[in-house]
């Protein structure tokens, strides 16, 4: 079981009307098999001003979370810069090249995506997917922006039970967190 590889992550980010929402499935899947049915990738960072999300390796993920935590902190609040600072440290430290995952960051002003490989990400139409079905999850999402006035975080429920019927490293034990208004 040391050479499977966690799969199973479905994490969606959507700001919409001045809502932001970010909200991630419950599957946990190692190899062919399905571990866990209700995994939280959601975490909120910052006193709760930051939402974060994963796909990858769990305890990677962590890692990353308690990094991210600290950037922010170190950068009193500035979400942008904590993430560039977070994925040049990844990218450079040896023990952090290892790590398998991807995040998410938003806060009221930027959705950001980070990686292992230097990529920060800010997406032009708000939207950011990652994990198994995030394709799936950016598609839908895309769709129901363009065609309904529903707000941000029933677009991420609604476009999770889309990549969850497509995607088998995806369920429908679905998370949505919202960033409320300051």
């Amino acid at each position: 079981m040391a050479q499977d590889v966690m799969k199973g992550t479905t994490v969606l980010c959507v700001r919409r009307g001045g809502e932001v929402a970010m909200a991630g499935d419950g599957q946990v899947t190692v190899g062919t098999t399905v571990f866990k049915h209700q995994a939280n990738k959601i975490r909120r960072l910052h006193g709760g001003k930051v939402l974060t999300g994963f796909a990858g390796s769990a305890a990677d993920a962590m890692t990353l979370y308690e990094r991210l935590e600290k950037k922010i902190d170190q950068y009193k609040g500035n979400l942008v810069r904590a993430v560039v600072e977070l994925a040049k440290d990844w990218r450079t430290d040896r023990m952090l090249r290892r790590l398998e995952a991807m995040l998410i960051a938003a806060d009221r002003e930027h959705s950001l995506l980070v990686s292992g490989s230097g990529d920060v990400i800010e997406p032009d139409d708000g939207l950011i997917a990652i994990g198994s079905g995030g394709p799936y999850a950016l598609a839908a999402a895309r769709a129901l922006v363009s065609r309904t006035d529903l707000p941000a975080a029933e677009i991420c429920g609604e476009a999770l039970r889309v990549a969850a019927s497509i995607c088998i490293y995806t369920n429908e034990n679905i998370v949505v967190e919202r960033l409320e208004e300051e």
